[in-house]
């Protein structure tokens, strides 16, 4: 049986870096993945949701896989977005993942039609093949891509011996028990929605990816030793923190994401802001965004 190990932990979905004029920012990208890295993460997934990919060139998608890579090639493992919403794109960006030595592709569905199972399983099939090396993870995020895995389509994909699993986004926790049954052991569950890393991790999640990891990475990883230390109790209690600190970095006028890179800047990790449409932040923000810094330093705090 392959060892998936190098899967299992606590992987922040990476940030879109810009500079100063909006382009990719391959140096800012550097930085963050060093930064990360220092954190003690056990690995990145990169040019996903939480990387603006669908707002982004293929080659902007190569460049900072490229930069990403510069840095944490054999020091933790990097999982690849390479999903694009069509075929030949998806190909493309999978073959270039393998060439620089990514440990996994992952993509989501084609977005837009609705496709029937046997059409989205040539299509994730098909990218698979242009990365013959390289293991894939399915990504199922079925209230931005309007299509959900279902158990079928998962068994009929796991005959492809190179898919190792489902980085799971739907929100009833229940599915990830469903796709853990499927495989067991021999597949590798990421939880989704950070609001319920613990309650995934408890269900039968063997790791999580999460949008919000990167901006509290200490967080994540006191819940994640918690729940495989079995103290649930911590574990919960971290998590109340969690939410609440994501609850208000919500109710900004900005962008998720322009809110928790400006957390970031504080910190003197400066990649940007968000491309459009996405909205960036207003000045109206900045007092909410230092309470949110205040609310993270304190539950890192409280952990000690």
């Amino acid at each position: 049986m392959r060892s998936l190990d190098k899967y299992k932990g606590v992987i922040p979905a990476f940030y879109a870096c810009y500079d100063e004029n909006g382009a990719v920012g391959a140096e800012r990208t550097k930085d963050f993945t060093q930064y990360l890295i220092e954190k003690g993460v056990k690995g990145l997934y990169v040019c996903g949701s939480s990387g603006e990919c669908i707002y982004q060139s293929k080659e902007e998608r190569k460049l900072i896989l490229e930069s990403v890579m510069e840095v944490a090639k054999g020091k933790i493992t990097v999982i690849a977005h390479v999903g694009c919403n069509n075929t030949a794109d998806s190909e493309e960006l999978a073959a270039h993942a393998e060439s620089v030595g990514v440990d996994a592709i992952a993509s989501i569905p084609p977005i837009y039609f609705h496709l029937p199972d046997y059409a989205i399983a040539d299509y994730w099939n098909d990218i698979s093949a242009a990365a013959p090396n390289t293991d894939f993870v399915i990504y199922n995020i079925p209230q931005l891509a309007g299509v959900a895995l279902n158990i079928p389509l998962y068994k009929k994909m796991l005959e492809n011996p190179k898919v190792i699993g489902v980085k799971n986004s739907s929100m009833p926790v229940q599915d990830i028990q469903m796709f853990k049954d499927v495989a067991g052991d021999e597949s590798v569950v990421f939880n989704g929605p950070d609001e319920q890393f613990v309650g995934g991790r408890i269900m039968g999640a063997d790791a999580g990816i999460g949008g919000t990891y990167a901006v509290m990475p200490e967080l994540f990883l006191a819940a994640d030793e918690a729940v495989r230390a079995g103290d649930f109790q911590k574990a919960k209690d971290v998590q109340y923190k969690i939410n609440r600190i994501i609850y208000a970095m919500c109710v900004c006028h900005g962008n998720l994401y322009a809110v928790m890179k400006e957390i970031l800047r504080a910190r003197g990790i400066d990649i940007g802001g968000v491309r459009k449409p996405l909205p960036n932040i207003i000045e109206g923000d900045k007092v909410k965004i230092q309470k949110c810094i205040q609310m993270i330093d304190e539950a890192i705090d409280s952990l000690n």
